[in-house]
């Protein structure tokens, strides 16, 4: 005999999908969120110049959508409270990792600044304008996205009165059949 015996609840528990259980990792989000910000942005410097101005339009826009998809699949598992440590704490490490991969990628010769290989000194830089940036963008986006998903809920979802409505009462007594034996 099983030590526990399989109930209702028992059956219903199910196992989160891999990419729920991803987007639920505050750490592994971003660090996939810095690195794959980083690998897009060099393979789009050496691959797909362009003079363009809708190209580089595209391309920006692009890394901003890969920024803010990947922060929105993680906060939206938490509740809006726990952004206001979350939000931050996801920005400081992607843009932590946003910076190694970009000194790896100094070190190894493949980082651009433009037309031009980086060096160590544009790494400097670079690092300190991705962390100021990382830092004010994402929490700000939080903020916003807070006040949107809130607005959404108070429209859409209904409201529930403190106290439920009562049956109505008849004058009439109820005739129900009795069974019979």
């Amino acid at each position: 005999m099983p030590l526990l015996r399989r109930t209702t609840l028992m059956t219903q528990i199910e196992e989160p999908t891999i990419l729920r259980r991803v987007s639920l990792n505050l750490v592994v989000m971003a660090v996939l969120t810095g690195g794959s910000l980083r690998l897009y942005r060099a393979a789009v410097l050496q691959f797909g110049w362009s003079n363009s101005w809708s190209w580089i339009a595209w391309t920006f826009f692009g890394g901003v959508a890969i920024l803010f998809l990947m922060t929105t699949l993680h906060l939206g598992n938490h509740p809006a409270r726990a952004w206001l440590w979350r939000a931050p704490m996801f920005a400081l490490l992607e843009s932590l990792t946003e910076i190694a991969v970009s000194l790896v990628l100094t070190y190894l010769g493949l980082e651009r600044i433009g037309s031009l290989t980086a060096t160590f000194e544009d790494w400097q830089s670079s690092a300190l304008r991705i962390g100021t940036v990382r830092m004010i963008a994402i929490p700000l986006f939080a903020l916003v996205l807070a006040f949107i998903s809130t607005i959404v809920r108070l429209i859409l979802l209904p409201r529930k009165t403190a106290h439920p409505p009562e049956p109505p009462q008849s004058a009439e007594p109820s005739h129900t059949p009795e069974p019979t034996p």
